[in-house]
């Protein structure tokens, strides 16, 4: 998984944690990979380190108590804090640096932008290098796609190659997004300096190992992120609706998981880090969070702690076996379900329940990628206990009936079952957006708009969004390459990624905007280009609700404001926020944007 990130305001903590770092930089912690007989472990500062972590930024005292080591982090963003903050709770930080990825616009060919994330990832080691929590350097996570291209290994290994000629003392590691096909052996083969590898796994954690073997695998690894089968991995309702697994179900998982690739593979795993210590959006409310948002601990907390430590917590979370419904699909608006759930409690807590009803837009999420959360329906369901009824919404769709059980005892569990209502479907508001709403500047980190719908000739599109050439603010700008001579290209920032039938719910309110504000230049000036927003017409339930457009704007080799005016225009659902497309120019052409936003004059 994966999120856009940066570094940030990294450096200004700097000046916050000096005198913190001066009594410590004399001390440094040293990390040695030991490697003996082809069998590898973590010696740190002279002691064997069994890696016992998740993924995340909070609830570190609670990880602590649980008997967690270590955290691990995509970015070093705010790094300054989080350190100090690990190191008094006894912890170690995985410190990843983030690399961009292909699939949003990076291109590993672009060497002022390679060189670019260099600089960054090696800023933060001279920066942090001497801080006690300081475990691993972890550069780039799932930033590899298929795993084929060499320029992504060769620009890694000279991330890492840097990393090492700075801070011999903390080993270097890589994530990816499972083996692939020939991942491993392009590690092995083009990143000599890369210590260990972190994978990422799913529903195939259990044969991890015996799989990283086969593939050629002889450097250590460590499991960077695992938790339950992924959405993408479980089976489907008959309308599209991944099937979630209980937290009690989940719980299993981890711990079989973690038994079968990282307990029983001594010398070769180094440990590993669970996902989420925490809880996000990611296809629902509830499907990777270790926690709830109150902070609630759910059972794979317990199997964790299990493992880390050899006993279980002396008070277990309840349990949800199942949640069934009456009725599940063909539902008509008004229409009363009945639901239960069977649940318990290891110690037999008086258990307290809850239920709530949320809207499933079936967004499955990829790569960690940015999501909104689903909204709720106040009202719905009535629920005693095990038990609750439900009144079908009256817009058509897919839902989810969530089924929340607490102990009293800092324990919970969870489960929900989708809902598929035969009706119209009646649009959810969409959410208000501050202004100035800035869809596309330097830095941009989570953003509900993505440059997803590819147009005309896509195999002749290429985007940079992190070109060093000559931004108009900031350290980048967006590049565009059109590669061809004739036909006509473009690309639409959509909400939700590649919804172009205006079924599901997204966008923003951006009522009050009265103008799109951005820069444009060409490589060689002269270069035409049509500019728009809000594209998607007709009778679409999530329609836009307004189109502008900004036709034929001939460009120069400076940097010109363009305006596309918004007022009088109906902004309550902008899906497009932004768009560019123009026609073949009789050869391969090249312009820049910078500084998107939504501004109200």
């Amino acid at each position: 998984m994966g999120r856009f990130g940066g570094f940030g305001s990294c450096c200004v903590y700097f000046a916050l944690f000096t005198s913190v770092w001066a009594a410590t930089a004399a001390g440094q912690t040293q990390v040695v990979l030991e490697t003996r007989d082809g069998k590898h472990r973590l010696i740190r500062d002279g002691e064997p380190y069994f890696i016992k972590g998740v993924g995340g930024r909070t609830h570190l005292a609670e990880l602590s108590a649980a008997g967690g080591n270590s955290i691990r982090t995509w970015d070093a963003d705010d790094l300054g804090p989080l350190l100090d903050g690990a190191h008094r709770h006894g912890l170690t930080v995985c410190v990843g640096f983030w690399l961009g990825h292909e699939r949003h616009g990076f291109d590993y060919q672009d060497e002022a932008a390679v060189v670019k994330q260099l600089k960054a990832c090696t800023r933060a080691v001279r920066q942090y290098k001497d801080h006690p929590a300081v475990l691993l350097w972890g550069i780039g996570n799932e930033m590899e796609g298929d795993g084929t291209n060499p320029a992504i290994w060769y620009a890694v290994n000279h991330i890492a190659r840097e990393c090492k000629r700075i801070d011999p003392h903390h080993p270097t590691m890589t994530v990816i997004a499972e083996l692939g096909e020939s991942k491993v052996q392009n590690i092995e083969r083009f990143c000599p300096h890369i210590d260990i590898v972190g994978v990422n796994s799913y529903a195939g954690i259990s044969t991890l190992a015996e799989r990283y073997r086969a593939a050629g695998g002889s450097k250590a690894y460590v499991v960077t992120e695992f938790g339950p089968r992924g959405p993408w991995e479980v089976e489907k309702t008959a309308w599209g609706s991944p099937l979630e697994p209980t937290s009690t179900a989940k719980a299993k998982h981890y711990a079989e998981g973690y038994r079968k690739a990282v307990a029983s593979q001594e010398g070769l795993c180094l440990g590993a880090y669970a996902f989420l210590w925490g809880h996000k959006q990611e296809t629902t409310a509830t499907w990777f969070g270790m926690l709830l948002p109150d902070g609630s601990r759910l059972a794979p907390v317990d199997v964790m702690t299990e493992a880390w430590t050899g006993s279980p917590p002396k008070n277990r979370c309840p349990t949800i076996d199942s949640i069934t419904v009456s009725k599940a699909e063909n539902l008509k608006p008004g229409e009363i379900i009945t639901a239960k759930i069977v649940a318990g409690d290891p110690e037999r807590d008086r258990l307290r329940s809850q239920w709530m009803l949320r809207y499933d837009s079936g967004t499955i999420g990829v790569g960690g990628d940015y999501q909104v959360e689903e909204p709720s329906f106040a009202g719905a369901v009535s629920g005693k206990g095990a038990e609750a009824t439900v009144t079908v919404p009256a817009g058509g769709g897919g839902y989810r009936l969530f089924a929340y059980v607490y102990d009293g005892q800092g324990g919970a569990a969870v489960a929900n079952v989708p809902l598929h209502v035969d009706a119209p479907i009646i649009p959810l508001p969409a959410p208000k957006a501050e202004l100035p709403f800035v869809l596309y500047a330097d830095g941009m980190k989570d953003s509900p708009y993505a440059p997803s719908g590819y147009m005309g000739n896509t195999t002749a599109i290429k985007m940079t969004l992190d070109c060093t050439d000559q931004p108009h603010s900031g350290d980048t700008c967006l590049r565009v390459d059109y590669q061809a001579a004739d036909n006509w290209g473009g690309v639409l920032w959509q909400s939700p990624p590649n919804d172009w039938d205006g079924e599901k719910p997204g966008g923003l309110n951006l009522t009050g905007a009265t103008e799109l504000e951005f820069w444009a230049r060409g490589a060689e000036g002269g270069e035409v280009v049509d500019f728009v927003l809000g594209v998607l017409d007709g009778e679409q339930p999530y329609r836009d609700s307004a189109k502008a457009e900004l036709k034929a704007v001939r460009l120069t080799t400076e940097w010109q404001k363009l305006r596309i005016p918004l007022d009088g225009r109906d902004l309550s659902r902008i899906k497009t926020g932004f768009g560019w497309s123009l026609a073949g120019h009789g050869k391969p052409l090249t312009f820049y944007l910078d500084d998107i936003r939504y501004v109200a004059r």
